[in-house]
């Protein structure tokens, strides 16, 4: 039981793994001055209102600035086949299984074997005409 939990807990955090470092994001920061007005992940950061009057007074105090943190884009899928054992390691590997195929099994107590069982009085299956057709 301790051991299906485990698989199931290990093969969860490998797939969220996977998961996160596929995942690609943008966090964008808009900055007036040196004062950080707005921070956006996943939508466009709203502007302050001294972005409007840049046009008009030529001045350039606002600035934006991107975070792009990339994913990976590539994942190796890899088969049974793409597996290359050399004849050493396919040995050692058939000659451990072929010595672990064959182990005792340990010997378990009988835990009623002094047990007697107890002294018939009557026939029951006779007494109550129940009979096995």
């Amino acid at each position: 039981m301790i051991k299906k939990v485990f698989h199931k807990i290990f093969s969860s955090t490998l797939a969220l793994l996977v998961s996160l470092s596929t995942v690609s994001f943008t966090v964008e920061k808009h900055y007036c001055g040196d004062v950080l007005v707005d921070v956006s992940m996943f939508t466009s950061v709203e502007k302050c209102a001294m972005e409007n009057m840049e046009v008009l007074l030529k001045m350039n105090c606002c600035k934006d600035e991107v975070n792009v943190v990339k994913g990976q884009d590539e994942l190796k899928l890899s088969s049974i086949e793409d597996v290359k054992l050399s004849p050493i390691q396919f040995a050692t590997l058939y000659v451990y299984t072929y010595l672990n195929l064959f182990k005792e099994v340990e010997k378990q107590p009988i835990p009623f074997n002094n047990y007697s069982p107890p002294n018939l009085v009557a026939n029951v299956q006779a007494l109550h005409q129940v009979f096995i057709i």
